[in-house]
């Protein structure tokens, strides 16, 4: 197998690191993340990818990204690495949210979020495992009770990154507890900034705290943020994992 660059990939490596090269701050280099760090720099680092084109590098055009094989995301990724810079801060919005919404969601809630996502507006989360619930996802017990237009959320989620910047979480749900497990789940669109919701860092040995415990108590949830259908989360849960 041949793993040099084609013509055009490497015409685009030489674009893409001509741009790093001219537009990355003296200063931004491994720009930090954990809790009590100003992360305005990076909000704005990434609307700077956002508007060169080098956000949703593979998403569809009619989407606002790129169209780009994903040999163009791998080598600008190289590119970044390259230089020390910092990734775009919406890693889980561009990589999993996104490409689920795209292939799952409605067209109110591509209107609604996938902008955000590009343009670093909204930073995402994912709220999947649980201290119950890891290697076996689907055994998942955050509850999510159905109620006029809305869910009610109550459960723990685990291991989250950026939660603690997150203004949106994709959630795993169970909402029918007599389903067989697989079933039984339901994909939710949650606001971070709702009543109810906490999030705990979880300090680790470096004194840093790249992941996050997430709390929902009593989170109102409107029911139009369900991806896909009602107990058929799953198979949506499965497209955000292919993507991851």
């Amino acid at each position: 197998m041949d793993f040099h660059d084609s013509p055009s990939e490497g015409a685009f490596r030489a674009e893409a690191r001509a741009w790093i090269d001219a537009n990355l701050p003296e200063g931004w280099r491994e720009r930090e993340i954990g809790p009590g760090h100003d992360v305005s720099v990076l909000r704005a680092w990434s609307r700077r990818l956002y508007e060169a084109g080098y956000a949703g590098l593979t998403w569809p055009q009619e989407y606002g990204g790129a169209g780009a094989p994903y040999t163009h995301q791998a080598i600008f990724l190289e590119e970044i690495a390259r230089a020390e810079a910092p990734e775009h801060i919406g890693i889980i919005g561009l990589g999993m949210a996104g490409p689920t919404i795209i292939a799952h969601g409605t067209e109110e809630q591509k209107e609604t979020y996938l902008s955000k996502i590009l343009s670093a507006e909204e930073v995402w989360c994912q709220g999947f495992s649980e201290p119950g619930a890891g290697s076996d996802l689907a055994s998942l017990r955050t509850r999510a009770v159905r109620d006029d237009d809305h869910f009610v959320v109550n459960g723990q989620k685990v291991w989250s990154s950026y939660a603690h910047l997150a203004d949106r979480c994709i959630l795993l749900v169970r909402t029918n507890s007599d389903a067989p497990k697989h079933e039984g789940i339901t994909y939710l669109l949650a606001d971070m900034h709702s009543d109810g919701v906490e999030v705990r860092p979880l300090r680790q040995i470096t004194g840093e705290a790249e992941f996050n415990e997430i709390f929902f108590n009593d989170v109102h949830i409107p029911v139009t943020n369900v991806v896909g259908e009602i107990d058929g989360g799953w198979r949506v849960a499965m497209t955000t994992l292919l993507h991851e």
